[in-house]
């Protein structure tokens, strides 16, 4: 695992559509990330003025998309490089998922964590600068597995019957792959919902937008969701293995990291 490994951090900005996207590289790059992020994450909840912070943050390179004109953030996450899976369990997903399978992949593998975008930032060019310039980074550094936690918002699950349905029923994790469980503060929501049949268009219309993208590139999820406290949401472990990408998708995505 790298931490701010200067042979790793070498990718070039994406710049469209009056937007660019780039690997934050000074302090004042990384505190603009965590001002966003503690707006989104904290500020609403919280009337507090401190950033959002932690100790992976030094182990992770973060990505910064702004405004060409103003310098604005308008998105930010994290990235965090590991040679392969004996590492992971250094990784943020390892605190609430136990990733012993995942510790015999044997290829480079990337966490991506902390993924949020202004409330002000509407056009949809900016998330595709995100996935742009993550290509880039999976491209050159032959990257073969994306992972991390995709949350929703709040502590209440039910509202979300319909998508942890549709989790279960097409999208759990291969068995070789799959997280067990490690957090005391869970749900089994497959074992839960398992006589459940979804309905396609309430799930996907509940089914957080980061989640979706994870999951049209052929990504799996845990067989449980972890509740977090602190932050009023919870999450599931997310897996995205690049070979299993749809070829359409790949070509999109490179044609757009061009």
């Amino acid at each position: 695992m790298s931490a701010f490994d200067q042979t790793i951090a070498s990718i070039q900005p994406v710049i469209k559509g009056g937007y660019r996207a780039r690997l934050a590289s000074t302090p004042a790059d990384l505190r603009q990330a965590q001002q966003l992020r503690h707006d989104m994450f904290v500020g609403p909840r919280k009337n507090s003025a401190e950033l959002d912070s932690d100790h992976f943050d030094a182990l992770c390179q973060h990505v910064l998309i702004e405004d060409l004109k103003t310098g604005v953030i308008q998105a930010c996450f994290r990235i965090m490089h590991f040679d392969s899976g004996a590492s992971i369990h250094k990784s943020y997903s390892a605190q609430f998922y136990d990733l012993s399978r995942l510790s015999a992949f044997r290829k480079p593998m990337i966490e991506i964590g902390r993924f949020c975008t202004a409330t002000y930032a509407t056009d949809p060019n900016i998330l595709r600068l995100g996935w742009a310039v993550l290509t880039r980074y999976v491209d050159t550094h032959a990257i073969a597995m994306m992972f991390g936690c995709s949350s929703f918002p709040g502590n209440d699950l039910h509202p979300f019957t319909e998508t942890l349905a549709l989790l279960k029923h097409r999208h759990l994790a291969p068995t070789e792959w799959a997280p067990l469980v490690k957090s005391a503060d869970t749900d089994s929501f497959a074992q839960r919902l398992a006589a459940h049949k979804p309905t396609l268009k309430s799930a996907t219309a509940m089914m957080p937008t980061l989640l979706r993208t994870y999951l049209s590139m052929g990504g799996w999820v845990s067989d449980h969701a972890v509740i977090d406290r602190d932050l009023e949401t919870f999450h599931v472990f997310t897996g995205v293995e690049i070979a299993k990408i749809p070829p359409r998708r790949v070509e999109l995505l490179r044609a757009d990291a061009r």
